[in-house]
């Protein structure tokens, strides 16, 4: 058999291997020019100041779209937006069928709806089974902050891989069920070849912590605020924290009012699948407004500083059913994602410039995060025993000290595969054979463009440095027939008098036609002044325009 016919089992992560956020696991079985495929996860990341105009961005789909016809499917292991969130937006590029668990694709179906995109969702319950040959899937029941997180055993002919997707170990998850470790542990006694593991918190020593513990607290809070409004920012679609706050919103006398459009939408989702049965009625937004300060809890989004969330807007006084006043209280019962520093501290600045009290997990113990911690990580290594450990779900750094600890552990084989690599598992010593295109989309309105194409860089170069556009009118004999017209935006105007004179001054002195040497010449003469007079270099856009009757 030559080696481009032998059969492999392969990977190739797509997304979050390299970064945090914008998962997409391949997983490939066969000879390299028949292989087949499925996908575990496909989200997305969020925008920043380095992409202007763009608030989501996806994995480039390119390899595993030219091979739609190989592709099996795509199996989602829990409904956080960085797993699920491109499906509505590049399905229409796979158009295969989707397999999630009933809170998951309750979410996944109502993000399809709304994009008017017509793909079936295939229900499987929780613990249950897959088959699309040559792969036999399990899934296996975790703990995270979000219903109905799973594990996805993917057996083949060469061996068993275990995808972890997001979990934590949490002995009182509140919502759902604990981790399933009898089924770890059969997995790990069947043999596992490999294990794709979640490195969030690598760094992080000891356990993570149980959201019981949690509740425990924000209840003593609330109860403690008296005559004052609270408001409550969590994650959406951390449910049984949004319970936590019913809960003790409840015991405490107070009614809550649900801020913000994910707010509602993952309530009933929630809601629809069985969760949430303990918690009382939510108050309707619009009537939350006129009830007193001391008889009202707000569960806002935004607690990660997003522009336009509804904590935005109460933060600087905009929002019409959920006012706060001097002396009110904000907790923030969340973490800061890294990179969003930044936003949250610019946001706690302008609750704090209002007289409002903020309280955040570095003053009580207000939130647990969902991702393992080091004795966790221990814990799955020893129930399941993988052969290859493969760090996912984190930066660089993340992934490389991930692959320590598991050698430190004893694994045999621990590889780091950032994205775009395609690992072989089997058959024979694993080892990366070969790249594959694994750039980034950005959703640019609606229309999904490559990071690296002319929009994109445009975008960045308009937002770093203006915008100049120069028009001139050249006569018969290839001179200027009138003044030359310059627009500007985002340009100092104490700078736009250099760049008006270095262009008339590149102009006056040579001919010009309807050439792209000239335009070019002028570009370049209004982009030096601008280099020489401000230390930057603006996006110039020249036209020519000949009179008629000009001879050539």
């Amino acid at each position: 058999m030559s080696v481009a016919s032998q059969t492999e089992l392969v990977f190739l992560p797509l997304g979050g291997s390299g970064e945090i956020g914008m998962n997409l696991n391949l997983y490939g079985f066969g000879p390299a020019e028949r292989r087949k495929w499925i996908i575990v996860d496909l989200g997305i990341t969020f925008g920043d100041e380095l992409t202007p105009g763009v608030d989501v961005i996806m994995p480039d789909i390119r390899f595993i779209a030219e091979r739609r016809r190989d592709l099996l499917g795509i199996v989602l292991t829990h409904a956080h937006e960085d797993h699920i969130g491109a499906v509505a937006h590049l399905w229409p590029q796979l158009r295969c069928p989707i397999y999630a668990t009933p809170f998951t694709a309750a979410l996944v179906r109502a993000k399809l709806e709304e994009a008017d995109v017509d793909a079936r969702v295939t229900i499987v319950e929780l613990g249950g089974t897959i088959s699309l040959p040559p792969f036999e899937i399990e899934l296996i029941t975790l703990t995270h902050s979000i219903p109905e997180p799973n594990a996805v055993a993917i057996r083949t002919p060469l061996g068993t891989i275990l995808n972890t997707g997001d979990w934590k170990i949490d002995p009182d998850p509140l919502l759902g069920e604990t981790t399933d470790e009898e089924a770890l542990r059969r997995l790990g006694d069947e043999g596992v070849l490999a294990m794709t593991c979640d490195s969030t918190n690598v760094f992080v020593p000891g356990r993570a912590g149980s959201e019981a513990d949690v509740r425990t607290t924000l209840s003593r809070l609330i109860k403690s605020y008296t005559g004052r409004r609270i408001a409550v920012t969590a994650f959406a679609s951390n449910v049984a924290r949004l319970e936590t706050v019913a809960l003790a919103a409840r015991d405490a006398g107070r009614s809550v009012a649900l801020v913000g459009r994910s707010m509602r939408r993952m309530v009933a989702a929630a809601r629809a699948t069985g969760y949430l049965t303990a918690a009382p009625d939510f108050v309707p937004e619009e009537q939350a407004a006129l009830i007193p300060a001391d008889d009202i809890v707000y569960l806002c989004t935004g607690s990660q500083g997003e522009f336009g969330s509804a904590l935005a807007r109460i933060a600087t006084g905009e929002h019409r059913t959920a006012p706060l006043d001097p002396g009110d209280v904000v907790i923030f019962s969340s973490r800061v994602i890294p990179g969003n520093e930044k936003r949250v501290g610019a946001l706690q600045n302008a609750l704090a410039a209002r007289g409002i009290e903020i309280v955040t997990d570095q003053d009580h113990h207000v939130h647990v995060s969902g991702h393992p911690c080091r004795d966790e990580l221990a814990d799955m290594y020893r129930w399941v025993r993988p052969a290859i450990a493969i760090p996912v779900h984190g930066e660089l750094r993340h992934l490389m000290e991930h692959r320590r600890f598991a050698e430190s552990l004893q694994v045999p084989h621990a590889i780091v595969a950032p994205n775009g690599s395609v690992l072989k598992l089997a058959p024979g010593t694993p080892c990366i054979v070969d790249e594959a295109p694994a750039g980034r989309l950005h959703l640019d309105g609606t229309v999904p463009v490559l990071a690296g194409d002319c929009v994109a860089r445009a975008r960045r170069g308009l937002s770093f440095a203006g915008f100049a556009a120069l028009t001139a009118v050249v006569g018969p004999k290839g001179r200027l027939a009138a003044p030359l017209s310059l627009i500007t935006e985002g340009i100092p105007e104490s700078v736009v008098g250099a760049l008006r004179e270095a262009a008339e001054k590149e102009a006056g002195g040579a001919r010009f036609g309807d050439d792209e040497e000239s335009a070019e010449r002028l570009r370049r003469a209004v982009r030096r002044a601008a280099q020489a007079a401000w230390g930057k270099r603006p996006m110039v856009k020249v036209e020519i325009l000949v009179l008629e009757g000009r001879r050539a």
